[in-house]
């Protein structure tokens, strides 16, 4: 499974690429929002951080306008993925951008049925928002399950991007589901490689180790 940041802090991004685990960022306007920057600067430079794909949302709600961002958007860096809602008008600038080679992130998916229709959309991937069905009382990762089978049965290519993750089992839970990518934020990311039993085992071993070097 991939694993994507979901931010647009370059600070965060630079640290979990640093490690070079990190496939790619996903973006949206209200993390775009928090920085205060130049959107196609802080893409730009993005880009030359994480080799991968980067997701960057249009914020036009009708076809023809998310259709000339796309085009705009993509044009930036070859990296750059382009992120449009999934309502009616999504679906059909994502047709459309997807017959130009453009590589779409269909997002704010809820339900199997929108991710049926953005397969058959063409779109590159779908992002499932886990954590928020998870505040209705909902099974996020039973939708996962669901999209991943349905994409099985009938082998569209769109990638499964698990998206709204609030923690590392989120993470366990997606990969166990066959989720192509795992977008999280950089907290959670941190978490992953985090166990109280390894900071102890370790501990131990630096004490034992000093205590042989004083003998």
């Amino acid at each position: 499974m991939k694993l994507y940041l979901d931010t647009a802090n370059v600070k965060e991004i630079q640290e979990g690429a640093s490690l070079g685990l990190i496939d790619g960022v996903t973006t949206n306007p209200s993390l775009v929002a928090k920085e205060g920057r130049s959107f196609k600067e802080m893409l730009l430079e993005i880009c030359n951080m994480v080799d991968g794909p980067i997701s960057a949302e249009v914020v036009g709600i009708e076809s023809e306008g998310m259709i000339k961002e796309g085009r705009d958007l993509a044009k930036i860096h070859k990296n750059i993925v382009v992120k449009v809602p999934l309502i009616p008008e999504g679906l059909r600038a994502t047709k459309k951008l997807a017959a130009e080679g453009i590589r779409v992130n269909v997002t704010l998916c809820f339900s199997p049925t929108q991710a049926l229709l953005a397969a058959k959309a063409g779109a590159w991937c779908v992002s499932p928002f886990i954590g928020r069905l998870d505040d209705v009382s909902s099974d996020g990762m039973e939708l996962i399950r669901q999209i991943v089978t349905i994409y099985n049965n009938y082998d569209y290519k769109t990638q499964v991007l698990v998206a709204s993750v609030r923690h590392p089992q989120h993470v366990v839970e997606a990969a166990l589901a066959g989720g192509h990518i795992c977008t999280m934020p950089y907290a959670v990311f941190q978490q992953l490689v985090k166990h109280p039993l390894t900071d102890i085992g370790l501990k131990k071993f630096l004490a034992d180790w000093d205590g042989m070097g004083k003998k």
